[in-house]
């Protein structure tokens, strides 16, 4: 299993982040690499769902279905990736992503972690994956933080 986790001190209230964490639309504006976000279905507290259109080194666009297991409004939101019965479910067990927030004196320290359960000969890739994990992590802080602070061009 490669479960990684990254924290930052964001200078932003909790209220922005979450504005932000909480809409899957917005994933285009601070998550690597996705390009856009499509057929979105409201679920209550937990239980949306989304599509993630992820660029490729080529320019080709992969789709990932992603859905809200928990969500604590301004505290905690935790969603994982469909894999059953999609191409991933070769090499993934599971995909999931946590990310929780805690205000402090007007910033926000936000917690990200990504847990990865590879299958088969896949886990002997774990090294790297956790490597890759955490890039993609400190990236979607990096374009979180952007997007929070308004400093987006």
């Amino acid at each position: 299993m490669a479960r990684v986790v990254r924290r930052r001190r964001i200078a932003a209230p909790v209220s922005a982040l979450w504005a932000v964490i909480a809409d899957p639309y917005h994933l285009p504006r601070w998550w690597p690499n996705t390009q856009r976000v499509e057929n979105v279905r409201e679920g209550g507290s937990a239980g949306e769902s989304w599509t993630q259109v992820l660029g490729t080194r080529g320019g080709r666009g992969i789709r990932a279905d992603y859905r809200c297991i928990e969500q604590n409004e301004g505290e905690r939101y935790v969603f994982e990736q469909t894999v059953e019965g999609t191409p991933f479910e070769k090499f993934v067990r599971r995909a999931r992503t946590e990310i929780d927030l805690s205000p402090r004196n007007g910033d926000t320290e936000v917690t990200m972690a990504l847990d990865r359960q590879l299958r088969g000969l896949s886990r002997l890739g774990s090294p790297m994956m956790r490597r890759a994990i955490g890039r993609t992590l400190n990236e979607a802080l990096d374009g979180l933080e952007t997007v929070a602070t308004g400093a987006e061009g």
